[in-house]
């Protein structure tokens, strides 16, 4: 069985304050005077596009959660997923990190 999750939601910023398991019924009770700020998150990622974490952004239009951006140069997509500007390498057994200040990828191994 998959835990039902919900995120708290800061109303001025719609950043994730933290995420708890608890089914609606516990949030409804507890949480009654800010119910609204209460979203429920996929553990799986079926809906809301990804699980939310701590400092991640709901969009509320769009009704999906977003991860923090990881870097200054990269764009979001209409899958509300981060893209660097340069395709990543596809080098088997390598480990390849985004060099910002280099504005490229980096083999470190």
């Amino acid at each position: 069985m998959t835990e039902i999750c919900y995120a708290e939601i800061d109303p001025k910023t719609n950043l994730v304050k933290r995420v708890i398991v608890a089914d609606k019924k516990f949030i409804e009770k507890h949480f009654k005077d800010n119910i609204d700020n209460w979203i429920e998150t996929s553990v799986t990622g079926k809906f809301r596009h990804v699980y939310a974490a701590k400092n991640y952004k709901y969009d509320k239009k769009n009704d999906v959660f977003i991860e923090p951006k990881p870097y200054p140069s990269w764009t979001m997509d209409k899958k509300f997923d981060w893209q660097p500007p340069k395709p990543k390498p596809k080098i088997k057994d390598k480990i390849i990190l985004w060099n910002e200040e280099k504005f490229e990828w980096e083999v470190l191994n």
